[in-house]
């Protein structure tokens, strides 16, 4: 595996940190209590991973977009076309409770995994972007996967 930078390794972790809350504050009453009385209802429990899931399943998007830019031909149109369904999956699985919508946030970043393989397979990402995605993913689909058994 190579080497991921500093920066985007840091980023990538503070970027987990609303899921791994999320799953905190299902599994621990008083920190659940802590939380919503000092951040609010919607830094609190399910609601946060769900919310904040849906806006970084479409946030991978805009990469995937950005990535598919650098190729051309045919690369370029499928690319483009892998970059549209995270934000639409984001936007109509996300309804009817949060237990659902976690787990199928949850399919989701596992489907964007497989994505993540298509540009690097290409040499469309950065070298080291699945040695950052595959941890990542694997974290936050595991909080993910606890909101929903709340």
């Amino acid at each position: 595996m190579t080497k991921i930078p500093r920066t985007p390794l840091l980023i990538g972790l503070a970027g987990v940190t609303p899921f791994v809350w999320s799953a905190l504050t299902v599994l621990s009453d008083p920190l659940a209590v802590f939380s919503l009385r000092t951040l609010g209802a919607r830094f609190t429990g399910p609601y946060i991973g769900v919310f904040y899931g849906a806006v970084i399943l479409a946030f991978s998007a805009g990469v995937f977009w950005g990535f598919a830019s650098k190729s051309r031909g045919g690369t370029a149109s499928l690319g483009y076309l892998l970059a549209v369904p995270p934000a639409f999956w984001a936007f109509f699985s996300t309804g009817g409770g949060h237990q659902g919508a976690a787990l199928n946030l949850s399919i989701g970043f596992l489907a964007t995994l497989l994505i993540d393989a298509f540009f690097a397979r290409y040499q469309l990402a950065p070298d080291w972007w699945m040695s950052l995605r595959i941890p990542l993913t694997l974290l936050t689909v595991t909080c993910l996967l606890i909101t929903a058994s709340a």
